[in-house]
Formats: structure tokens, sequence, C-alpha cells
């Protein structure tokens, strides 16, 4: 499977979304890791029968592409926020943002 982001990338977002209680780009960050997850599952999984082995394809083959849905929203999101892609920190504007909600 391809991937645009690394764990510690995506981790990194997450984290950040979790402390200024930004929970959108934590969720797409989340979905990810869980596709990665069904993906790698589905490859690795023992196949018992011809059937058994076209169920995981099917399955994985789903997960790749959403997972590769997913990543370019991450992107979008990152972008429309204003996130630095280079290191992957939260903007100073979003997060003195979320603080005066509280």
């Amino acid at each position: 499977m391809k991937e645009r982001y690394n764990a510690e990338q995506i981790s990194k977002v997450i984290d950040q979304a979790l402390i200024y209680q930004c929970a959108c780009p934590a969720q797409v960050g989340k979905a990810i890791f869980e596709l990665r997850e069904l993906f790698d599952y589905q490859i690795n999984c023992a196949n018992d029968s011809e059937n058994n082995a076209l169920v995981h394809k099917t399955i994985a083959a789903a997960a790749e592409s959403s997972h590769e849905i997913m990543e370019e929203c991450l992107k979008q999101i990152l972008d429309i926020e204003g996130w630095n892609q280079a290191d992957f920190v939260m903007p100073e504007s979003l997060k003195n943002h979320k603080f005066k909600l509280l």
C-alpha cells in the first residue's frame, strides 16, 4: 500500500488535534491507521481456500482505495487549516481559536 504520510506524521497530527480540541484531523488520522491495519490483516490472513483468498483480496483492495481517499482528505484538511506539512505543527491561529471557544 502506498503511504503519503508515515505513522509519525499522522501521530503528530492526532496528538496536537486532541490537545487543542480539534477532533476532525484526529478522526481522519485514526481512520487511516485503521485502514492500514485492515489492509495488512487481509494481505497476511491465512487462506484456506480459493474462495477465502478472493474475499481477502477484495477487502484489501477496498481498504487500499479507501486509504488513498482518506490520505487525500487529510492533505486537504491540513491545507485548509494551514498546517505546516514540513513539520506537521498545528498553526498558532488554530490553537488560539480552540482555546477561545472554551
